[in-house]
């Protein structure tokens, strides 16, 4: 059991109800970022831009797509290791 304290609120909490919690929310984080990259699109367009060539990924673009793939890692890391904790 873990002890948590907010705003003099004690929380205890199990170390799978932890990772639990991480779980969704690197879910709702991966959701996003998967959204927000549109097929063959600029990151422009997906917020109702105009682009009529496809080009390599720059600044934002690239950077969200790396973050994807960061948070994807992340996820079934956490994925697997809930497995082994529960």
């Amino acid at each position: 059991m873990i002890r948590l304290t907010f705003q003099g609120i004690i929380l205890l909490m199990d170390i799978s109800q932890i990772m639990t919690i991480v779980q969704v929310v690197l879910a709702v984080i991966l959701i996003t970022a998967v959204l927000l990259q549109s097929r063959g699109a600029g990151l422009g367009e997906a917020f109702g831009g105009n682009s009529t060539f496809y080009g390599t990924r720059r600044g934002g673009e690239k950077w969200l797509f790396n973050a994807t793939m960061v948070l994807a890692f992340l996820f079934i890391l956490t994925a697997i290791l809930n497995l082994f904790v529960s």
